[in-house]
C-alpha cells in the first residue's frame, strides 16, 4: 500500500501521459463522434503516440480502452459505435494508462456544445467536491475526512453523492487498497501515511444517490433518471500534504504540488 519514491516517481510519469492524453482531448470537438470513435482515439494515443499501455482493456474482461458515461449515466459507460454525443450531453471520460509497470487513473466530464445551466451546475460542483477531498490529503489525516469534505459541499449544493462505487489504492494494480469513500465523518477511517497513493472520483447526481446496473453487465445508471457527473484524479501522499499526479496544464492554478 506504502510506494517507495521511485515508484511514486514511476507513477507521476504514468499520470504526465495521461494527463498529456486529456489535453488533447480538450483540443478535439467530440460532438457527433460515436463514443467507440472515442474509444479507438484514445487507444491509438496511449499505444503508439505515448508508447504505453491502456490498463482499462482486458481487465475484468472489458473490452474497451476507456468508459463513456452520458448524461444519466453515472459510470462504466461501454463504448458504441452507435451512441454519438450530441449537443447539449454531458460525458465523463475515463481512462487509465500504464507505463513501466505502473498505472494512473483519471476522469473527466466534459460539456458537448450548448450545455442547460442546470447541467452546467452539477458538473462544477462535482469539480469542486474533488478538489475539496484532494485538499484534505496529507499525512495524519484519515480517510472520512477527504469523504466528509466531498459529501458536505454536494449536500450544500443540493446534490447527492453515489455510495456504492469509490476511490481506490493504485500501483502495479488497478484497484488496490485502500477503498476511498465519497461520503463520511471527519476524524474517522485509515490514517493517512506518506507514500500512499490512490484515487479520488465522485459521483454526484441530481437526484437520489440510487443506481442500477444495466442488461450488459457494465453500464451504470442513476435509478430516476437524473443526471449524474464525476471527474477522478490520482493523488499521492506527500511529506506535507499532496501531489497530484494526473494533474493537467490547465489546472495549474488549481493547487501547487506539495
Amino acid at each position: 500500500m506504502i510506494k517507495r519514491p521511485e515508484e511514486v516517481a514511476l507513477m507521476a510519469e504514468s499520470g504526465r501521459l495521461l494527463a498529456s492524453v486529456f489535453e488533447r482531448l480538450d483540443r478535439t470537438s467530440l460532438i457527433g463522434l460515436s463514443t467507440l470513435q472515442i474509444d479507438e482515439m484514445v487507444e491509438h494515443m496511449i499505444v503508439r503516440d505515448l508508447q504505453a499501455r491502456p490498463a482499462s482493456k482486458g481487465q475484468y474482461g472489458y473490452g474497451f480502452v476507456l468508459n463513456c458515461s452520458i448524461n444519466e449515466v453515472v459510470c462504466h459507460g461501454v463504448p458504441s459505435r452507435s451512441q454519438l454525443l450530441q449537443d447539449g450531453d454531458i460525458v465523463n471520460l475515463d481512462i487509465t494508462l500504464e507505463k513501466n509497470g505502473y498505472i494512473a487513473d483519471s476522469s473527466k466530464t466534459y460539456l458537448i456544445g450548448n450545455v442547460d445551466p442546470v447541467a452546467r451546475k452539477l458538473v462544477r460542483v462535482t469539480y469542486e467536491a474533488m478538489w475539496k477531498g484532494i485538499r484534505s490529503v496529507r499525512p495524519g489525516a484519515r480517510l472520512g475526512d477527504i469523504g466528509s469534505a466531498i459529501q458536505r459541499h454536494a449536500t450544500l449544493n443540493g446534490y447527492s453523492v453515489v455510495r456504492e462505487y469509490c476511490g481506490h489504492g493504485i500501483g502495479r494494480q488497478m484497484h488496490e487498497e485502500p477503498q476511498v469513500l465519497h461520503f463520511g465523518r471527519p476524524g474517522t477511517g485509515l490514517v493517512l501515511r506518506e507514500g500512499m497513493v490512490f484515487t479520488i472520483e465522485p459521483m454526484l447526481n441530481q437526484g437520489a444517490p440510487h443506481v442500477r446496473t444495466e442488461a450488459d453487465g457494465w453500464t451504470v445508471v442513476t435509478k430516476d433518471g437524473a443526471l449524474s457527473a464525476q471527474f477522478e484524479h490520482t493523488v499521492a501522499v506527500t511529506p506535507c500534504g499532496f501531489s497530484v499526479l494526473t494533474l493537467r496544464a490547465d489546472e495549474s492554478g488549481m493547487v501547487d504540488d506539495r
